[in-house]
């Protein structure tokens, strides 16, 4: 199947709608600033990205915010994209990321496996996350859920200094230290909550971004505080929006490790009844260009090659 893509300057405005990695206030929080419109035949696929210049290449090329923002539209069967048309886009490269399922575009590349805990299978418990959490009950740690748009400025500051204590234990880069306002611009969304534990002495334990998006609830952005790490309060926390996913009918979306098998992928095992593939697909749309821009250079398991770090 032929097709032809094209850039619209609008925002990510045209593919935006109710679910949370494709509303307003997340694609804000992202910067999006285009959408990537890919037309198969009678149907057409939406992709919001962020169009960035190539450093010192004159050139442009573009990548899905972060998450699992997917594309909008419908077509009658994978997209191929090997078969569309990207020249009127002026693009070298996308990097898009896909919801969870099916992707819509054929080839796209396994990522990472994402834990989930599905309330149609019976539920994960081990023995020594029950103890904890029920000796954290009695310690006095307790677990809030917040809608986004309600949550207040003491909450909110709580919460991301947890998020932050943990991105520094990990030595995580740069891109995970999101400023107050992309939390705030997240929160305006009525699918987004703060999933909170308060310690016994006040303050915030952990906490948790978790949204609702294309049939899943996600546990999106999360964190421990320091002071309470001992005590992990966050498997108060995932037992929480267990609960609350069954509740709504939602699967918990718990994400990955940072590598396969690692403590965080471990830790997220002990709550999930089965695994589930996340895709992504990395796109050539201008193969001069791409070969000008990657020469002399060695990015082997990085896309785009020419942005490999160092």
């Amino acid at each position: 199947m032929s097709a032809t893509a094209e850039l619209i300057a609008d925002r990510g405005e045209a593919a935006a709608g109710e679910e949370f990695f494709r509303c307003r206030p997340f694609l804000d929080a992202e910067g999006a600033t285009h959408t990537l419109r890919i037309e198969a035949g009678e149907g057409e696929l939406l992709a919001p990205i962020v169009v960035r210049d190539v450093p010192g290449g004159g050139a442009r090329d573009a990548i899905s915010p972060y998450g699992y923002p997917g594309l909008a539209g419908a077509v009658a069967e994978p997209v191929d994209p090997a078969a569309v048309d990207f020249s009127a886009t002026g693009l070298v490269s996308v990097f898009l990321r896909h919801a969870l399922g099916d992707p819509p575009l054929a080839g796209a590349a396994e990522r990472n496996v994402v834990q989930v805990a599905d309330p149609e299978l019976p539920p994960k418990s081990r023995g020594s996350d029950r103890n904890r959490i029920n000796r954290n009950r009695r310690a006095g740690y307790e677990v809030r859920l917040v809608p986004g748009p309600s949550a207040g400025a003491e909450d909110r500051a709580g919460f991301r200094a947890a998020y932050e204590e943990t991105m520094r234990r990990n030595a995580a880069a740069r891109r995970y230290f999101f400023e107050a306002d992309y939390f705030n611009r997240a929160l305006e969304s009525e699918r987004s909550l703060l999933a909170l534990v308060e310690a016994p002495g006040g303050g915030v334990a952990a906490g948790s971004l978790a949204v609702r998006s294309d049939g899943f609830l996600h546990y999106y952005l999360s964190g421990s505080a320091d002071s309470h790490l001992r005590d992990s309060p966050m498997k108060n926390l995932v037992a929480a929006l267990v609960e609350h996913a069954a509740s709504l009918g939602l699967p918990l979306n718990l994400g990955g490790g940072i590598a396969r098998g690692d403590r965080l992928e471990e830790f997220k095992r002990g709550f999930a009844n089965r695994e589930l593939a996340w895709s992504v697909s990395e796109i050539v749309c201008d193969a001069d260009a791409y070969a000008r821009l990657n020469a002399g250079r060695e990015g082997a398991g990085f896309f785009p090659a020419y942005r490999a770090p160092g």
